[in-house]
């Protein structure tokens, strides 16, 4: 076989290993999926009420910025996941078989974007008991979901790299809170960026975060009369995309190499 297929074997491997051990745990999935209900309640049931949008309901503008949350929530469980592996002494056990290395990040972060499925599908349903409906093509909606899952698995290699860096489960879990909050908050996920202080306004106009919430909105037909100023929010879906490859193209090899270090020592 040659080295791609080889990767690709033994990510599989490491896939259907995390897949095992997140069914043993369940907690893993249980927790990135609580969080987003919680604000899916706490924002469609008691602020909604005091937010209004031009021609849309908030629960509909709501919900596509709730799978970007769960979306950013779920992809630390890479990075703990590793955390917990390299404290363990777990890739020890890997250095001494006949696998790439590049196949333990791969089958993780492809396990990470199957929960990731599971997620959205969840955060779907109650969103759509809560009011929120698409109103695009089912082309458009299966681009939409599409999208989110992509920019899931590449931010899952932020997050891979990031703990292969701190090496420990409580100061990944830490520092991957204080900035997934700014991160989730700092953009238009719950409240229309154009309405926030000049400074912040244009953090959130030109945050990552933004731009896939905002795509989504379009693709599943939540974005409201009001259109945005920023260039990034009008041009939405492609920079989305472009995000995605750009953190793909750095974060992958970056983990990598953080990984080979991590087991070399």
């Amino acid at each position: 076989m040659n080295a791609l297929q080889i990767v690709l074997a033994d990510g599989v491997t490491i896939t259907k290993r995390n897949a095992l051990k997140i069914r043993r745990a369940p907690d893993l999935l249980g927790g990135a999926v609580i969080l987003p209900i919680v604000f899916v309640l706490l924002f469609a049931y008691v602020f909604g009420s005091m937010i209004e949008l031009p021609g849309l309901s908030y629960r509909e503008y709501l919900i596509p910025g709730i799978f970007v949350q769960t979306i950013v929530t779920s992809a630390q469980i890479t990075g703990y996941t590793l955390t917990q592996d390299l404290q363990k002494g777990i890739f020890d056990r890997f250095r001494t078989l006949p696998m790439a290395p590049s196949a333990v990040l791969v089958g993780q972060t492809v396990c990470d974007a199957l929960m990731n499925v599971t997620s959205i599908v969840v955060m779907a349903l109650v969103g759509l008991a809560v009011g929120w409906r698409i109103h695009t093509s089912p082309l458009e909606a299966v681009l939409g979901f599409l999208l989110l899952l992509f920019f899931a698995y590449a931010f899952s290699w932020v997050t891979a790299a990031v703990a292969l860096a701190l090496r420990t489960p409580e100061v990944f879990n830490n520092i991957a809170t204080l900035v997934s909050m700014p991160l989730v908050f700092l953009s238009n996920a719950f409240v229309d960026a154009g309405r926030l202080p000049g400074p912040l306004r244009a953090v959130a106009e030109w945050n990552p975060v933004s731009t896939v919430v905002q795509a989504a909105r379009e693709l599943f037909g939540n974005a409201g009369a009001t259109q945005p100023r920023a260039w990034p929010l009008q041009h939405a879906v492609g920079v989305s995309l472009f995000w995605s490859v750009l953190i793909l193209v750095v974060f992958v090899p970056l983990a990598t190499r953080l990984y080979k270090r991590a087991v070399s020592q």
